[in-house]
């Protein structure tokens, strides 16, 4: 009994009925659907001064990614297996993803729900309601919602929830269905838009829901009686043979089912039936007898609920199809980026006999527009999540949790601007509206691939930026492994327009033999696929380690870009390699080469990925002259990450004290300085299930002090393992100077920074 309960209360009989307690609330927003999506939007709308009520139906926050599903999240890196370079996405779901890492290197789901929830809680304009489900909409015209009503069973408690904008982040679009927004569930045929992916009747027109499971080994032998229900065919499933005592959680993503049947209304029919395949897998892998080695593993976790991938998607202002992914046609109206491939399965799922996938990638990233996330017939609705307005074979790519999320920060920023200025979402649509927006969002760390932020409010814009060093970058020592060219590696080298400099590296060759190197760029810049071929050379090798050997190559660039200098596979040749790392440089590995069918509308082209640390190191090499890519004058760029070039200041390598000056003709009064740091943008961070090998990436600045112009420490931050540092100070300072100094980093890496931005 708690201290305000003094008796016992008695209701013996009510002849009426009883009504249940019954809550209103108001705010300026109200997302429907706490997974990443609904989440990034709650906490971008909240921390832009905006009060929102988030409704969750589950008791955590993260959708698929959540301890309840376990899918590990991810984007348009896509596991580093494709060419996006530096493609992890920014912005609150960067700042979380980030955290995860440093809390949760190893993987645990109930760790990830924690990170989120953390951060929801710590915003005063966040009121988040847990196990909370929106079941009925109330409109006060035809285009406009009113209100939302909400029951949460673990309080018995209605909840009527009022505002001016709603969003649907839900992902089977709960109230955007019953407000009457239009909306598509299927696939569109090739005829409609041209996409010449659209699938077949064979194949299906719906992406099924998936239910994963963990094993654990406890050290002792354990039995396993299977359930009444448990699927006792195994040969019903086609890829049965590829079952194995090893693989568990979302490695087994295709233990799929239910393209065929409603993904809304026949949700608890297709769980039913995952859990009837999966009791019937873990009972193959334990009693076949096929698997000795499983003798000591247990069942530990199955999921409660089916990660499901696709039911309703709601139309926009205009819609997302297959040719804004493969061709990365640009948009005015850009709030954020995917990078996903397009990525369909059949509709049977687990009983096809087909893959499991189509994966079809892009060669490099796409723009998503502002105008595919509200409804284009209920003025006062934002779509977020994977009911954003989208083709079917569009959706293949955009579907993927932190593509969702990042999209769903332009949800969030937008309906601040939306009530700050009493516009409805269409409006941010037209005219500077959607600058301001994409300005705010990139002012959080949002990245919009080929806009720069232009910030006029930004004091930094009007100082000389002058620094204790920059790297002009000459030589990596030779100080790492010897790696086998069983496949082709490559030095990725941001160089300036001109001449391409000669490139020495060393080899050791097991026989005399020839070693081919070709100079390499994409034939669009801002793009990493290595398709276009500037020069070639061939190498002769003599049998013996420790060769140093030059590539020369009659190249000039017309415009600052990557290239890539391709040591070509040959098994006889080991490269030495550097243990150096540096904010901007990457080696790549030949991965694999796409091949399309013909008549899909997909290109064909090479991968060339980044191995993962601790591998992956650069070549060892030298330059016939330095790369001048690393200046203080590339912090006023406008990208927070390498896109074009490295777009970051690095100090040299013999810098001991990096330090960066910001100097004013006359003083200035500084209230918040913003600084952007190197947290590896290539590095995928898997949310659950893969481990990590860091918990910081090396590249970030760890210590670092902020000092005025009569040396007066301002700000100190000896922990930092985040992207973006905001230093809001007390009361304004006056001074016609700061001094950022980078006192250490988590690595052994040169201090960098990409940006750094005063306001008053």
């Amino acid at each position: 009994m708690t201290q305000t309960q003094k008796s016992m209360h008695v209701d013996p009989f009510a002849p009426e009925g009883r009504e249940l307690k019954k809550e209103n609330l108001s705010a300026d927003l109200v997302i429907v659907g706490g997974g990443l999506a609904g989440t990034s939007a709650a906490v971008t709308a909240a921390r832009a001064g905006i009060k929102v009520v988030l409704v969750q139906d589950r008791p955590v926050l993260g959708g698929n990614g959540s301890s309840e599903v376990r899918l590990w999240a991810l984007g348009a890196t896509s596991h580093m297996h494709n060419n996006n370079r530096w493609a992890r996405e920014g912005g609150f779901i960067d700042e979380a993803l980030v955290e995860n890492l440093y809390r949760n290197p190893e993987g645990n789901a109930l760790i990830f729900d924690t990170v989120l929830l953390e951060k929801v809680l710590a915003e005063p304009n966040l009121t988040l309601l847990l196990n909370t489900a929106a079941y009925s909409v109330s409109k006060s015209d035809a285009e406009t919602i009113d209100s939302v009503m909400a029951f949460c069973s673990q309080n018995s408690t209605l909840y009527e929830l009022k505002a001016p904008l709603f969003c649907d982040a839900s992902g089977d679009g709960i109230i955007a269905f019953q407000a009457g927004a239009a909306f598509r569930m299927g696939a569109e045929s090739t005829e409609e838009f041209g996409e010449k992916f659209a699938p077949s009747d064979d194949y299906g027109y719906l992406l099924g829901h998936s239910i994963y499971f963990y094993s654990k080994d406890v050290g002792k032998p354990v039995k396993f009686v299977p359930p009444a229900y448990a699927l006792d065919d195994i040969t019903q499933i086609p890829r049965f043979r590829s079952f194995n005592s090893k693989d568990y959680g979302c490695r087994l993503w295709w233990i799929e089912y239910g393209g065929r049947l409603d993904t809304v209304h026949d949700t608890e029919k297709i769980k039913w039936e995952l859990w009837r395949v999966v009791y019937g897998v873990w009972n193959h892998i334990k009693n076949s007898g096929e698997f000795p080695d499983a003798a000591n593993l247990t069942l530990e976790w199955v999921g409660y609920i089916p990660g499901k991938r696709e039911s309703r998607r709601f139309e926009g202002d205009t819609m997302m199809i297959q040719q804004d992914i493969v061709e990365q046609r640009e948009h005015e109206d850009a709030v954020a980026f995917g990078g996903w491939s397009i990525d369909l399965h059949p509709a049977d799922g687990v009983f096809s006999e087909r893959p499991g996938c189509d994966q079809w990638h892009a060669k490099g990233v796409y723009q998503i527009p502002y105008r595919t996330l509200y409804s284009r017939n209920i003025k006062n609705l934002f779509l977020a999540g994977r009911i954003m307005s989208v083709s079917h074979v569009a959706f293949g790519s955009t579907r993927v949790m932190l593509t969702l999320a990042n999209s769903a920060q332009a949800v969030g920023m937008a309906a601040a601007h939306c009530i700050q200025q009493n516009l409805l979402p269409r409006d941010i649509s037209k005219g500077g509206h959607i600058r301001r927006l994409q300005r705010d969002l990139m002012r959080v760390g949002q990245h919009i691939p080929n806009v720069a932020l232009d910030d006029a409010d930004d004091l930094t814009q009007k100082a000389k930026l002058t620094a204790s060093s920059k790297l002009c970058l000459e030589q990596l020592p030779d100080n790492g492994p010897a790696l086998r060219l069983e496949r082709g590696y490559a030095q990725m080298l941001p160089v300036q327009a001109g001449k391409m400099p000669a490139f020495s590296f060393v080899v050791d060759a097991e026989e005399a033999t020839q070693l081919q190197v070709e100079l390499r760029a994409s034939e669009r810049i801002g793009n990493f696929t290595p398709e276009v071929i500037l020069g070639q050379t061939h190498i002769d090798l003599n049998a013996g380690a420790d060769q140093r050997v030059t590539a020369a190559f009659d190249a000039a660039l017309d415009e600052a870009q990557y290239v890539f200098v391709c040591l070509l596979p040959n098994e006889q040749v080991h490269v030495h390699l550097s243990s150096q790392r540096v904010t901007g440089l990457l080696a790549v590995q030949q991965h694999r080469l796409q091949e399309p069918p013909a008549d899909i509308g997909v290109e064909t082209f090479e991968f060339w990925t980044p191995p993962r640390r601790p591998n992956g190191q650069n070549i060892a090499f030298q330059l016939s002259a330095p790369l001048d890519s690393f200046a203080p004058e590339n912090l006023g760029s406008g990208f927070a990450r390498p896109t074009t070039g490295t777009n970051a200041w690095v100090a040299a390598f013999d810098d001991a004290a990096p330090t960066l000056t910001i100097q004013w003709a006359e003083p200035k009064s500084i209230r918040k300085v913003v600084l952007a740091f190197d947290t590896d943008a290539d590095h995928a961070m898997e949310t659950v299930l893969l481990g990590h090998p860091e918990n910081t990436m090396p590249f970030c600045v760890q210590h670092y002090r902020l000092l005025d112009g009569s040396g007066r420490v301002l700000a100190e931050c000896a922990d930092n393992h985040q992207s973006l540092n905001r230093i809001c100070l007390d009361a304004p300072v006056q001074t016609d100077r700061l001094v950022v100094e980078l006192l250490a980093s988590h690595g052994n890496v040169p201090g960098s920074l990409f940006a750094v931005r005063c306001y008053a």
